[in-house]
């Protein structure tokens, strides 16, 4: 079988990431410390000689900024892909996770609860965003079999890839971790995906946010 190889990177930190704030498809900018983080990886990156043949990244701004670093120093272009953005959480998007509870108590319930059919108010629920981020993964697998490829997104599309490489349920409570700007590793190899190494922040100068946007 011939294997493809995939690190995922999560995109640096913003301010709503640091106001416990939810995204989702906002589009919210890195601040100063998500930009030196993107700077951060890019150079253990090069540092470790790390060589790939393409790089995706989300067309969202706080994923594309964390990509242009890797642009800088590798002097490639990266391509922007919409499926791979955060899920849309509706309602609750640019609510705090202080305020969700009491503004929006049923549907924040059914957020913590994984109920997978949940489209939280003009929203997409954990079964659709699933199903466009597994379109994404194995749309850009298919095209790049055996290559590898570095994709730069977000806490909760990484941790839909770790769980479809992993074969965990979508209501199953989520078992990892993903901090901002940190390196994920999952691989294929024919019709069977696996999880090679997670949530490497060694080269994070300071802790790194985990993921709010589930």
């Amino acid at each position: 079988m011939t294997t493809t190889r995939f690190c995922l990177v999560r995109h640096g930190e913003t301010d709503w990431n640091a106001e416990s704030r939810l995204q989702g498809y906002t589009d919210i900018p890195l601040n100063a410390r998500g930009l030196a983080q993107a700077a951060q990886m890019a150079k253990a990156l090069q540092k470790a000689h790390f060589q790939f043949d393409v790089l995706y990244t989300s067309d969202l701004q706080r994923a594309k900024q964390t990509a242009q670093a890797i642009e800088r120093l590798y002097a490639v272009s990266a391509t922007s892909h919409s499926l791979l953005r955060e899920r849309h959480l509706g309602v609750l998007q640019g609510l705090t996770t202080s305020e969700a509870p009491l503004l929006e108590p049923e549907l924040w319930q059914a957020h913590l609860s994984r109920d997978i059919h949940q489209e939280l108010r003009g929203g997409e629920s954990i079964l659709q965003f699933a199903n466009r981020i597994k379109t994404a993964l194995k749309e850009i697998q298919e095209k790049y079999t055996g290559k590898t490829i570095l994709i730069v997104s977000h806490g909760g599309a990484l941790e839909m890839m770790y769980r479809m490489a992993s074969n965990q349920a979508l209501d199953a409570q989520r078992v990892i971790t993903v901090p901002n700007a940190s390196l994920n590793w999952i691989s294929c190899d024919g019709p069977n995906w696996k999880v090679d190494n997670w949530a490497d922040t060694s080269h994070l100068d300071g802790l790194a946010l985990d993921n709010l946007d589930l």
